[in-house]
């Protein structure tokens, strides 16, 4: 069974640079079992015990698997999984631009 499995930038140091590999497994705990036997130490960036870690996103086909049955989550052959870091962004502290200010400029000067 080949499932294609596509790797974000900061996880492709342990596939040699690869954006893409090839895995095989009936569901992700086993996929991601079976990447660990040819690319050592991705497993433990992705899985924490026996679940996903908490900031790694993982998409079946483009369904986010925590919305089906996460690390349990079964797979044909043929299935695409995305890999994706979570994102955070802005700050809580960030102030919002006053109406009518553009970006760089400063309120108060034309």
């Amino acid at each position: 069974m080949a499932i294609e499995v596509r790797i974000p930038t900061i996880l492709r140091q342990y596939t040699d640079g690869q954006k893409a590999v090839e895995g095989s497994g009936n569901t992700l705990a086993e996929l991601f079992a079976d990447l660990e036997t040819r690319h050592s130490g991705i497993q433990a960036r992705i899985v924490d015990g026996a679940q996903l870690r908490r900031f790694v996103n993982v998409y079946l086909n483009d369904e986010d698997v925590r919305f089906l049955d996460g690390i349990d989550t079964k797979l044909s052959d043929g299935d695409s999984v995305t890999i994706l870091p979570a994102v955070a962004g802005g700050s809580a502290a960030a102030t919002p631009r006053p109406a009518g200010v553009a970006a760089g400029r400063r309120a108060g000067m034309a």
